[in-house]
């Protein structure tokens, strides 16, 4: 799978091939010691949690300069793979679980990456304003707005307006009815993997809101 997130992103750079293809044994050594991914997904590592997380990067090319955090980060997904592809990026990963931040941090300061922060911390203790707040499907969208009201920077620098982008699967029209600046990307479109038939990117532009 390698060769698929090579083709996917032909731009990487020798040092970003070297982080993402490391990815596979650090996490199956740290996976050993502390389970932060299931065991029958650690085997198809980079298809159900490196691709699947970069799946961010074909709707959004994050700007040097920008902030993204990372709610509910688990092992480190999307934020590890994103930081890797966009390493002028400044990302933050929080999870409320310190075992899985452990991971996280091991994974980042072998991996060298300085564009990463990572925390045990609730989105609702946050006290900071991102251009945007990806997740994997932490919760149901209604309640993960709640979670990030008020962390969006009024600023907007990028085509897309600042908000949520939130990776999730199956038929999301009754979850997502209540709001309408929403747009749903398939993540079949851009990969080939049936992984992939029913995987989305939920973009949610979400209005600045002065703490």
């Amino acid at each position: 799978m390698m060769d698929e997130i090579i083709n996917q992103f032909p731009e990487l750079t020798p040092l970003q091939k070297e982080q993402f293809a490391r990815l596979e044994e650090l996490y199956k050594d740290w996976n050993a010691k502390i389970n932060v991914i299931s065991r029958k997904d650690i085997d198809a590592l980079y298809t159900k949690h490196v691709l699947h997380s970069l799946g961010i990067a074909k709707v959004m090319e994050f700007k040097p300069g920008a902030s993204v955090m990372d709610v509910g980060t688990g092992g480190g997904f999307p934020g590890v793979p994103l930081a890797i592809l966009f390493p002028e990026t400044d990302f933050y990963l929080i999870d409320v679980i310190a075992k899985k931040i452990k991971v996280v941090q091991e994974v980042v300061d072998a991996l060298g990456l300085k564009n990463v922060k990572a925390e045990q911390k609730r989105a609702e203790k946050v006290d900071q304003q991102f251009d945007f707040i990806v997740s994997r499907a932490v919760t149901n969208m209604p309640d993960f707005v709640k979670w990030v009201r008020g962390k969006i920077k009024k600023d907007q620098n990028h085509d897309l307006p600042n908000g949520i982008l939130y990776l999730k699967g199956g038929d999301l029209t009754e979850e997502l009815e209540v709001f309408q600046k929403v747009t749903i990307y398939n993540l079949s479109d851009y990969f080939t993997d049936e992984f992939f038939e029913t995987k989305k990117v939920v973009h949610l532009a979400m209005k600045y809101k002065g703490n």
